[in-house]
């Protein structure tokens, strides 16, 4: 049976309504897929919490979290993925990419101009058609 991981990831965007893209490195699974940063949501943790702790980890910066955007299981060959991706907001800190290769802001409009890992792109997709419907 495959093991089931839980993941928190943000969905952060700036000043200029833009989200931010983190690019898995070459020694990461999944490597040069675009994802939202994040990671395992400890036992006893929610994923709000989970959040904070992993963006101060990865990205060396305090974020708060708003709502859940959309939570998704994906399985991949040998394991599955249980996703929350939750709205976020940098209040502290300047961005410092640790463990991804690259991060960039791109437009609600473009974030399907870019390879993600197969379980951020429901989250993608909503994004974008919330960004279509309230243009």
């Amino acid at each position: 049976m495959k093991k089931t991981i839980e993941v928190a990831a943000a969905c952060i965007e700036n000043e200029n309504r833009e989200i931010l893209c983190a690019l898995r490195s070459h020694h990461m699974s999944l490597p040069n897929k675009w994802e939202f940063p994040g990671g395992k949501i400890k036992k006893d943790e929610t994923a709000h919490v989970a959040l904070q702790r992993e963006i101060s980890e990865e990205l060396d910066c305090k974020i708060t979290t708003g709502e859940i955007i959309c939570e998704h299981t994906h399985e991949y060959d040998t394991f599955i993925i249980h996703i929350h991706v939750i709205q976020a907001t940098i209040i502290e800190g300047t961005l410092k990419a640790s463990e991804h290769a690259k991060l960039i802001w791109l437009s609600k409009e473009h974030l399907d101009s870019i390879v993600w890992a197969p379980a951020d792109i429901p989250a993608v997709e909503k994004i974008m058609k919330a960004k279509r419907s309230s243009s």
